[in-house]
C-alpha cells in the first residue's frame, strides 16, 4: 500500500489539477457512453436479478480510495454528495421500466435515459469546473464517487423492487 500512496502523491504533486479534472471528465464521458451502450444492448436480452444487484457491489470496491488522505471528504460534503446522488437516482428510477416478453422480463428502452445521462454529464462537468476552484482535486474525486454511488445504489434497489414485482405477477 506504501507504493500506491507514493504513486498517488506523485500524481497529485506533479500533474496540474486542471489536467486531472480534464482526464477524469474524459473518463466519465467514456463511462457514460459505455453505460448507455450496455443499457441499449441489455434491452434485447432478458434481465436477471443478479444483473441488477452486481453493479453496486462491484462499484463498492471503489470505497477503498478513501484509505488514502487525498480522497478523504469531510462528513458535511459526504452528506451533500449523498443527497445529490439520491436526488439524481429518482430520475433514473422513474425512467427505468420493465416489460414481459415470452415469459421473460426485459428492460424497456427509454429515450429519457439518454437525456438524463447527458444531463448528469453536463451537471458533473459544470460542478467540477466550479468546485475545483475551492476543493482539492482528490477530495472532489471522492465527492463525485460518493455522488455516483449514492445515485446508483438507490436506482438499482428501485430496479430490483420493480423487477421482483413484475416477477411475482408472472
Amino acid at each position: 500500500m506504501h507504493k500506491i500512496q507514493e504513486l498517488i502523491d506523485y500524481v497529485f504533486t506533479s500533474i496540474p489539477s486542471i489536467y486531472l479534472i480534464i482526464g477524469s471528465t474524459v473518463i466519465f464521458v467514456v463511462m457514460t457512453t459505455f453505460v448507455y451502450t450496455m443499457r441499449a444492448k441489455a434491452s434485447n436480452k432478458p434481465i436477471l436479478a443478479k444483473k441488477i444487484i452486481l453493479p453496486p457491489l462491484f462499484m463498492s470496491t471503489g470505497m477503498l480510495m478513501f484509505l488514502f488522505d487525498e480522497f478523504r471528504v469531510p462528513w458535511t460534503q459526504v452528506l451533500e454528495a449523498s443527497l445529490v446522488g439520491i436526488l439524481f437516482s429518482a430520475f433514473l428510477i422513474y425512467t427505468t421500466t420493465f416489460e414481459m416478453k415470452n415469459d421473460r422480463i426485459y428492460m424497456k428502452k427509454s429515450k429519457a435515459f439518454l437525456i438524463i445521462l447527458l444531463g448528469l454529464l453536463v451537471i458533473r462537468m459544470v460542478g467540477k469546473i466550479v468546485l475545483s476552484n475551492t476543493i482539492d482535486v482528490g477530495e472532489l474525486g471522492g465527492m463525485f464517487f460518493i455522488l455516483a454511488f449514492s445515485m446508483i445504489l438507490p436506482w438499482r434497489i428501485g430496479m430490483l423492487v420493480k423487477y421482483k414485482k413484475l416477477e411475482k405477477s408472472m
